[in-house]
């Protein structure tokens, strides 16, 4: 891990380097770059799942926090078992039974310790993107008989608004080059191949499926064209 750490260790002092020679400094809300993503942080992450470190980015574009969960070395950045994860307070956090948001995540990590080498991209896009206030706005309406879909479209957002521009760009800046990525979603493919990332493998990552999540899971599979088999 010592060639990681002096890897990343350098890269923060780079970016960080680059960031106060900068016109606006520490201000990134004010730069004028298309898309500027810096690492600012590596510190070792002991977890229930395993060891890992953690790593914090800053950004230009859309002023969140971004992190990345990571396992083992990036070495050549071929073939990285990765998860993008976007952000589930409810799920995550607070063990909603909602969606399999959660259970997901945790089944990502359990996989990456296994495999020995791999990361999960934390990405702050709470509710497919519209932000947890509206994800809880939408949740109003679910429980009226509408749809995670017809949810956010009646808010009046898209069904799914995430970005993966910053998540593609902070794999560039690890040196990931291409990824095996856990997911049921080919929508997240195709969106991360649009931004440069190549998907060497899609890992399937097979849903906790009961009574709680499973309008939620019908949603996904027959609205949102995911790959899932539902028992």
């Amino acid at each position: 891990m010592s060639g990681a750490l002096e890897t990343f260790e350098q890269a923060i002092a780079d970016d960080l380097g680059s960031m106060k020679s900068c016109p606006h400094g520490l201000d990134c809300a004010h730069c004028p770059e298309a898309l500027c993503v810096k690492i600012v942080a590596a510190a070792d992450f002991p977890s229930e799942f395993g060891a890992f470190r953690i790593l914090g980015f800053v950004n230009n574009k859309d002023g969140k926090d971004h992190t990345v969960v990571l396992k083992g070395e990036v070495g050549d950045g071929q073939g990285m078992l990765t998860r993008i994860h976007s952000a589930c307070l409810t799920g995550d956090a607070l063990g909603s039974r909602r969606c399999d948001c959660g259970p997901q995540l945790h089944e990502a990590l359990r996989l990456i310790e296994r495999e020995g080498r791999g990361l999960v991209l934390y990405h702050q896009a709470e509710g497919r993107g519209i932000g947890l206030a509206n994800k809880l706005r939408a949740y109003v309406l679910q429980d009226r008989g509408l749809d995670t879909l017809e949810a956010n479209t009646a808010l009046g957002f898209r069904p799914d608004e995430r970005d993966y521009a910053i998540p593609a760009e902070m794999l560039r800046r690890l040196g990931v080059r291409s990824v095996r990525l856990l997911t049921n979603n080919p929508d997240k493919v195709a969106a991360l191949e649009a931004h440069g990332v190549q998907v060497a493998e899609r890992v399937i990552l097979q849903p906790s499926f009961h009574e709680d999540n499973a309008r939620y899971l019908h949603t996904k599979l027959e609205r949102f064209g995911h790959l899932l088999h539902l028992e």
